[in-house]
């Protein structure tokens, strides 16, 4: 191989690697402070969330604080370039008693408000919300046996629609005390009402969120699969994608 043909070739893998690390550092400054992915493992947001969703989070609609940004020294305390999360939001967060464990739910409370269940019903400031029950929910157990469980139509203060789920009428969490949001946190629920650790439980749950744990709020999800099925096991797609949730924006 002649000198220049050798250069030419040395030059082609510099410019290679620059091209990676470039594309290495868009995709780290876009999950830093645009768009973070993550998949759901769990039943507690169902019916719209499911075991296997896979979304994106917008981390600029709350701003930034040292639990959004990864890998953020603890530098600074609350959030810079902010901006108040609205009732209905499905917003991701760090649970307040482990900084390292992301949770996702609805915003159902904002500071000051006082939020409490009554007999499987969701009172926001001692008004029941509305609830209109709709189509029956079907899911899957792991034995895979069918069960239809009733669905409702929720409609928050300000008028956000959601569907939820009420599987258990004798859940502990259908009747609960009178909880006052604190100045500077929010109260957060399950959608899957009777399968939610989340505010209603202060002690091992989630009680009251910071405003600074807040990651970002879930805008889309961009992947799905049948929850028994693995996203490296290619060859399962044609028969465990949900095809009907690809691109489907939160609500």
């Amino acid at each position: 191989m002649s000198e220049h043909a050798s250069k030419k070739t040395e030059e082609g893998w510099w410019e290679s690697i620059r091209i990676i690390i470039h594309a290495l550092l868009l995709a780290l400054v876009v999950r830093t402070f645009l768009f973070q992915p993550f998949n759901i493992p769990s039943g507690s947001m169902i019916p719209t969330l499911l075991i296997g969703d896979y979304l994106f989070v917008s981390k600029y609609t709350y701003g930034y604080s040292k639990y959004s940004i990864p890998f953020s020294p603890p530098l600074f305390d609350g959030r810079i370039w902010g901006s108040q999360p609205k009732r209905g939001d499905v917003v991701v967060f760090k649970l307040p008693r482990d900084n390292e464990t992301d949770y996702i739910k609805r915003l159902v409370g904002l500071p000051g408000d006082k939020i409490q269940m009554i007999n499987d019903v969701l009172y926001v400031n001692g008004k029941p919300v509305e609830m209109k029950q709709i189509e029956d929910f079907q899911t899957e157990d792991d034995y895979g046996n069918v069960r239809r469980v009733p669905r409702y139509m929720e409609t928050l203060p300000g008028g956000v629609k959601h569907m939820i789920l009420d599987i258990d009428k004798n859940s502990f969490t259908d009747n609960t005390p009178e909880f006052i949001v604190p100045e500077g946190h929010y109260f957060m629920m399950g959608d899957n009402r009777d399968n939610s650790s989340d505010s209603r439980v202060p002690g091992g749950g989630v009680g009251f969120v910071p405003f600074e744990n807040l990651v970002g709020k879930a805008q889309v999800i961009f992947f799905s699969m049948k929850k028994d099925a693995r996203v490296w096991q290619f060859w399962r797609w044609p028969d465990s994608l949900r095809w009907n949730r690809m691109f489907k924006f939160i609500n």
